[in-house]
């Protein structure tokens, strides 16, 4: 299913995104081949940069510890990245693509990689913040980023990568938008637990959402997260991928749980406009924030 809420033109000064909501496939050769299939009709729709969901070409392994789920990783670059590179230059897109990397031996991170329109690998992500709940058993399985908050100049506009758990941290954002970032893309993969959705689905859910469209606000950027869907296991991933303008305003939003490429125009020059009203960067009293390479306070 395809959503796209704006006109197929592009107007001077906009960038069209494309988000692929989806869920496991059964494999990795499936997985690959929905992605593709995906990509292209992105690309046909009009889209300059594409955004996976978190772990794009795997299911969701992190929902047990097992040592043999580290099998699935494989290096960055490598097999996957390469497809997506040659992808990104027949197609003429920006890809971004969040896969489970093997650094070495006992080292796998949860990564991103940057693939430019004319097919050059840009760069990666390692996800910073690992998260560690039930269901969610991710600091077996990840060791936390080293790269530092990663901005490319693409084609198409100067965009961030974050990972899930890094939605919630205003400082992440923070940081990727002081390097220059435009756009900021959050591959995801979150959803409920049955114990917990009746009471309280509804409201983390909406935190999860709120604390986004925040980011946007508050560094006057977009901000694109692109969710999983389907049930893997007791796991009930909440899809609802959705795109934040500066204002916090939702301009795209899909659905709960169908798979779905989801459109957004971001328009560039009124970023800029907005930047210069609402100058948060220019205010910033950085005299006043050494507290906050500190744990606590007290």
């Amino acid at each position: 299913m395809t959503q796209d809420r704006h006109s197929a033109g592009h107007k001077a000064g906009t960038v069209r995104i494309a988000l692929l909501q989806g869920r496991d496939q059964g494999s990795l050769e499936s997985n690959l081949e929905r992605t593709e299939g995906a990509i292209r009709e992105a690309a046909k729709g009009g889209a300059q940069i594409v955004c996976t969901q978190e772990l794009f070409n795997l299911p969701y392994f992190c929902r047990e510890q097992d040592p043999q789920l580290f099998d699935l990783a494989e290096p960055v670059p490598g097999p996957t990245t390469e497809a997506l590179s040659s992808l990104a230059g027949e197609l003429g897109i920006v890809i971004v693509a969040a896969v489970f990397e093997r650094r070495a031996a006992g080292v796998y991170h949860n990564t991103a990689a940057v693939m430019d329109a004319d097919g050059a690998y840009l760069g990666k992500y390692r996800k910073m913040h690992i998260p560690q709940d039930p269901g969610f058993e991710e600091k077996f399985y990840f060791t936390p980023g080293d790269l530092g908050y990663k901005v490319w100049e693409t084609k198409f506009g100067k965009i961030g990568v974050l990972i899930c758990w890094d939605q919630w941290y205003p400082e992440a954002a923070r940081m990727a938008a002081l390097s220059g970032a435009e756009i900021l893309f959050y591959p995801t993969a979150i959803g409920w637990l049955p114990k917990e959705k009746a009471d309280l689905g509804e409201a983390q859910h909406n935190a999860w959402e709120t604390v986004q469209r925040g980011h946007a606000v508050a560094n006057g950027c977009y901000v694109a997260a692109v969710n999983r869907t389907g049930t893997e296991g007791e796991t009930e991933f909440w899809g609802q991928s959705f795109v934040s303008d500066f204002y916090g305003q939702v301009v795209a939003r899909a659905s709960i749980a169908e798979e779905e490429v989801l459109f957004a125009d971001c328009d560039l020059k009124a970023l800029e406009d907005t930047r210069r009203i609402w100058p948060f960067f220019r205010d910033r009293r950085t005299d006043s924030f050494d507290g906050l390479s500190r744990r606590m306070l007290d």
